[in-house]
């Protein structure tokens, strides 16, 4: 029964460590597989020693191998350098004066395809006081669990300015959700308006999305958009991993609100972000007298957005029937 439970442990430890010497083999083809090839020759040889009853030699193997590779871990930082690819190539800053919030590069692609597109780059300027509403938009492509959360800051006029959490992904690279767990991709936060962070999801790469209206006022939604600025002022200075679990697009939306709703719980929807609009419902966040499957219903933009296109009023055509955006609103909080 030991030295199942030990066989076991090991082969846990074989897979945790075979993955992430995956996600950072070497880039010369010469030097790709080596570090794997090494680490199973040690770990074989370890577990032939454990099977023999050998058991301090099989430690002893085991410790060569797993030191220098936990050394290496302990290492491997984030540096915020990379040939990025272009949509995550910057970090969007801010910095606030008075009521002004003034925002350096924010991202305006005009999207064609998925890999054409017009690369535009702008600073913008945005009076907090005109901040009138927050809308959370989730965007599926695979599973029902798993969505990626953006959430949308209204000036009023159609103005909208849309925050990511995004994985840095590098030129030619694609998400990985087991990439996530072994600090294969960087983080990243990015501001843009709708007809490009949405729009790129409907409309080139096949994502089903849904927009809410909050019920966070004003005051509160000030604080969360200056959460969004605060914390991608550091990251430009201070990288970071992106993790699948702990500093994903809701985790770090969380950590935020927070800090306005101190009495928020940790749930299991925080993680399974594609059921978030679940928690924000339970927790009275949406607009009050329609079921959580009315406000699915109608908050499904995906049809609207492919069918405005590039049209200079996208925000306000994707907005039409969701409840709270065209008509009387709930009491926020």
């Amino acid at each position: 029964m030991l030295l199942s439970l030990v066989l076991l442990l090991a082969l846990l430890l074989n897979a945790w460590v075979l993955l992430a010497l995956w996600f950072h083999r070497p880039h010369r083809v010469q030097l790709r597989y080596v570090p794997i090839a090494l680490w199973l020759l040690l770990w074989i040889t370890s577990v032939v020693c454990l099977w023999r009853g050998n058991y301090l030699q099989a430690v002893l193997w085991l410790a060569a191998g797993l030191t220098p590779v936990l050394l290496w871990w302990r290492g491997l930082l984030p540096t915020g350098q990379g040939d990025w690819a272009d949509d995550v190539a910057y970090t969007t800053t801010g910095a606030l004066d008075g009521d002004t919030l003034s925002l350096q590069r924010v991202r305006e692609f005009r999207w064609l395809s998925c890999s054409e597109y017009e690369q535009v780059w702008s600073s913008r300027e945005y009076q907090l006081s005109e901040l009138q509403s927050v809308d959370m938009i989730t965007s599926f492509w695979g599973l029902r669990p798993i969505a990626h959360v953006l959430v949308s800051f209204g000036f009023g006029d159609d103005r909208y300015l849309t925050f990511s959490v995004e994985i840095r992904r590098k030129r030619c690279e694609e998400f990985s959700v087991l990439g996530g767990f072994f600090k294969h991709f960087e983080l990243n936060i990015v501001a843009s308006d709708e007809r490009d962070m949405v729009r790129v999801r409907t409309n080139c790469r096949d994502e089903d999305a849904y927009l809410y209206r909050t019920r966070i006022s004003s005051e509160h939604g000030r604080e969360l958009l200056l959460g969004y600025v605060a914390a991608a002022n550091t990251l430009a200075v201070e990288p970071r991993f992106y993790h699948t679990l702990k500093a994903n697009c809701t985790t770090i939306v969380y950590a935020f609100a927070k800090r306005t709703y101190p009495g928020l719980p940790l749930d299991y929807r925080l993680l399974l972000s594609g059921y978030l609009d679940e928690y924000v419902f339970a927790r009275g966040g949406l607009q009050q007298g329609y079921s959580l499957a009315e406000l699915r219903q109608r908050g499904c933009i995906t049809e609207r957005a492919r069918a405005a296109g590039d049209a200079a009023d996208f925000s306000r055509r994707i907005r039409e029937g969701v409840p709270g955006c065209n008509g009387t609103a709930s009491p926020t909080i």
